[in-house]
């Protein structure tokens, strides 16, 4: 793969003092099928987990919604509360068994929450905790409020939001300390690219979901394949790579449910875009 003297930041402080590598792991893939139930291998879902980590990756996200319940069981069960591993987790947002995602922010939901993902994840500290998404039926500023008490009260070290603009962010941090914002952002979908800027100013990690979604693209795919040929790569590693050189503070977080491509992925964190790959990428007209 080859590489270039692009320089970026290798590592990003959480709230800090919780430091990780930049590109981790998003755990969402290793429950069933659409991210309902079980997986169909659970040994199999605690070995990607467990590679993940022999890999160097030290940052794991989760959220209590992913089978529901799944992903926080089996990564206690794989990871246990290790010191060398941040693990992340969300509140706020409901799975059915349709399939659906229904926004759940009551307060008293989240404080019971946060006891469920506690002994999911066999901890007695959750690192990072995220309110999944902003529920239009609840009072956004009292469900922040749940996770400040939360915080107080011991049951984890930081806050975090998900699907949130400027101005709930802004509001969020009236209220409690905010370590990391969790958005949609990629090479090819940049509407929160004010969110982004924001982080930045305020040193607020960045955790871009759906990462490598823009890679089928048709306004990404010949950008991110051009560069890919280049760098004898592939696209989803190039996708990954642009968001670690776009901003010092993003903190992706590709998911799999495959060893084989956890391996892929992780390879992002050792190419190095040019200038002129990246203006390139740059250039994609984002949806």
């Amino acid at each position: 793969m080859a590489s270039d003297t692009t320089s970026r930041s290798e590592t990003f402080d959480i709230g800090g003092d919780l430091t990780v590598n930049r590109l981790g792991f998003g755990a969402m893939r290793i429950t069933g099928e659409d991210i309902v139930g079980r997986p169909d291998d659970e040994d199999d879902a605690k070995a990607v987990l467990k590679r993940a980590v022999d890999l160097g990756v030290d940052f794991v996200d989760t959220a209590d919604s992913y089978g529901p319940g799944v992903s926080e069981r089996l990564i206690g069960e794989a990871l246990g509360d290790p010191d060398a591993v941040v693990v992340a987790s969300k509140a706020g947002l409901l799975r059915n068994r349709e399939g659906e995602w229904l926004h759940h922010g009551d307060p008293d939901f989240l404080r019971n929450q946060v006891l469920c993902s506690l002994d999911r994840l066999d901890t007695d500290r959750i690192d990072l905790y995220q309110y999944h998404r902003p529920d239009p039926d609840t009072d956004f500023e009292e469900a922040v409020h749940a996770f400040a008490e939360m915080k107080d009260a011991g049951q984890i070290a930081h806050v975090g939001l998900s699907n949130v603009s400027v101005e709930q962010l802004e509001t969020a941090m009236e209220i409690v300390d905010v370590a990391t914002v969790q958005n949609q952002y990629n090479v090819g979908h940049r509407d929160d690219e004010d969110v982004l800027r924001a982080c930045e100013e305020t040193d607020v990690g960045f955790i871009p979901w759906g990462p490598m979604y823009a890679v089928d693209e048709e306004e990404s795919a010949a950008a991110l394949d051009e560069v890919a040929v280049r760098h004898d790569a592939t696209t989803r590693q190039v996708a990954l790579a642009w968001l670690l050189g776009h901003s010092d503070v993003t903190l992706p977080i590709p998911g799999t449910s495959s060893v084989d491509h956890l391996e892929s992925n992780l390879a992002a964190a050792e190419l190095s875009l040019t200038a002129d790959d990246m203006a390139a990428l740059n250039d994609i007209d984002p949806q």
